[in-house]
């Protein structure tokens, strides 16, 4: 098997800033993960992009990106802002985040992913990061919690993404 490596494309990731108040490095540190989630799909045929090369029917590239759009939702619409979840699972089907339906598309999938990280974007720029919020009964939440638990979510998946497109085709790559 040939291995190719991504060419890094500007359009998908931003640079990891450096230096910076909290809030800056740890929003940037997420928007570099956010746009390696991007660039880790590009490219995919729709086949190769909703096809399973792990254990797990459900690890595909397209069902971590419908996964990665709806703990996005999660984290910052519901969880911070009290907004009514409207994620595809339920008791019944507590896999119907990653689970890509008939008509979705590895396209329209990152589409939705990228307008949800924007949404989230939005909820994050007017909260401190030491605001808190009530959480599933007497537990309290705060900003800060959700955006570092957003970097190790989002990293990890990135991560699964690495796997999956190099089992699918060979590519590797930052």
């Amino acid at each position: 098997m040939t291995v190719t490596k991504i060419v890094t494309a500007p359009e998908h990731r931003v640079d990891l800033p450096f230096t910076g108040d909290e809030r800056s490095l740890l929003g940037g540190f997420l928007d570099y993960l956010r746009g390696t989630v991007q660039l880790k799909v590009a490219g995919l045929s729709e086949q190769d992009a909703s096809r399973a090369v792990l254990p797990s029917p459900l690890t595909t590239a397209a069902g971590v990106v419908k996964h990665l759009r709806w703990v996005e939702n999660y984290w910052f619409r519901v969880a911070l802002l009290g907004h009514p979840d409207e994620a595809p699972y339920s008791r019944e089907d507590p896999d119907g985040d990653w689970r890509v339906g008939p008509g979705e598309t590895i396209a329209g999938l990152v589409s939705d992913y990228a307008a949800q990280c924007a949404v989230s974007r939005e909820a994050l720029a007017g909260l401190d990061l030491d605001h808190e919020v009530a959480f599933r009964g007497d537990k309290r939440l705060s900003v800060r919690w959700v955006l570092i638990h957003m970097i190790e979510e989002t990293g990890r998946h990135a991560g699964h993404l690495d796997v999956v497109r190099e089992l699918l085709d060979g590519v590797t790559g930052e």
